[in-house]
């Protein structure tokens, strides 16, 4: 019974909330309204989706300061066109579901641990798929950089400057990861930031050795006044060189990985179909059991 009014307020609660915010609601600041929106976003909307848009305003007094700023550089990173209030919505949303689940089954001596659970699930959960998208996204620009590195290096040797090259690399491309990032990176000098501050915004965004390198390299290069082409052939041969090397790191990682699945599943089965004809027959003609008689 407690446990059934405790999910019946939570829902009250939420309902109240939701009636409370108007229809009308300012378009949020995103990365589109500044011009810098990415080449393979979708531009379909969902009428509930929006709605829940409107809600996530009253989360602002939840979200603000390091919190913001954490969950804001984590959703950009993780190309997530939500705001950090929405995000705070859905592990709220989340936590309504897990409650509406387990609490109407619990008894009165497990409320605490079920609430428990449905508040650390509905919170963690999220956080958990955001990481693996941090992730995917890392793991996929280490993946693209050195051939956008090949694609920047061409152009440049080809005769066009640096952006030229890159606004010719970014229209001509397939959308891609890398290609959305240096977009944004274009755009960005476009609308009034240095080349140095937009490369090492995008350096920053990721936290990765092969971007910081990148970065760097090119930031040397336009303060040292060295010629571009040489500072792009030399990283794409590095990068490459680097990725070659990983992939002999994986390669030679993989038996390790492979043993613990091999000793779990696999030698057990062998054993059984080795051995247990033996066991069976020794069973069967016991020789113990004719010398006891």
């Amino acid at each position: 019974m407690l446990a059934t009014i405790l999910l019946l307020a939570y829902l009250s609660a939420f309902a109240f909330v939701m009636g409370l915010v108007p229809m009308e609601w300012e378009n949020r600041p995103t990365l589109e309204a500044l011009g810098l929106s990415s080449t393979t976003k979708s531009k379909k909307k969902i009428n509930i989706l929006s709605y829940l848009r409107k809600v996530s305003i009253v989360n602002k007094p939840l979200c603000s300061g390091a919190l913001r700023r954490r969950i804001a550089k984590d959703l950009i990173t993780a190309h997530v066109d939500i705001t950090p209030e929405e995000f705070i919505l859905a592990k709220e949303i989340l936590i309504g579901v897990f409650l509406f689940l387990f609490m109407p089954r619990a008894k009165p001596d497990q409320i605490f641990a079920f609430a428990s659970f449905s508040l650390a699930g509905g919170y963690m959960l999220p956080e958990f798929w955001l990481k693996g998208k941090i992730k995917k996204v890392k793991d996929t620009i280490v993946k693209e950089l050195p051939d956008a590195i090949d694609l920047l290096g061409l152009c440049v040797n080809a005769g066009l400057d640096f952006m030229l090259s890159l606004k010719w690399v970014v229209e001509k491309s397939p959308p891609s990861v890398m290609i959305d990032e240096l977009n944004i990176v274009l755009q960005e000098i476009n609308v009034g930031k240095t080349r140095r501050d937009a490369i090492k915004d995008l350096a920053g965004r990721y936290e990765l050795p092969d971007l910081s390198t990148f970065a760097r390299t090119l930031i040397q290069a336009d303060k040292m006044g060295t010629s571009v082409t040489d500072a792009l052939n030399i990283l794409s041969e590095d990068m490459r060189l680097a990725r070659y090397r990983r992939g002999e790191q994986l390669a030679l990682k993989a038996p390790l990985k492979m043993l613990v699945p091999l000793l779990i599943f696999i030698f057990p089965v062998v054993a059984i179909l080795v051995a247990g004809p033996i066991l069976l027959d020794f069973i069967e003609n016991n020789p113990f059991s004719s010398m006891g008689h």
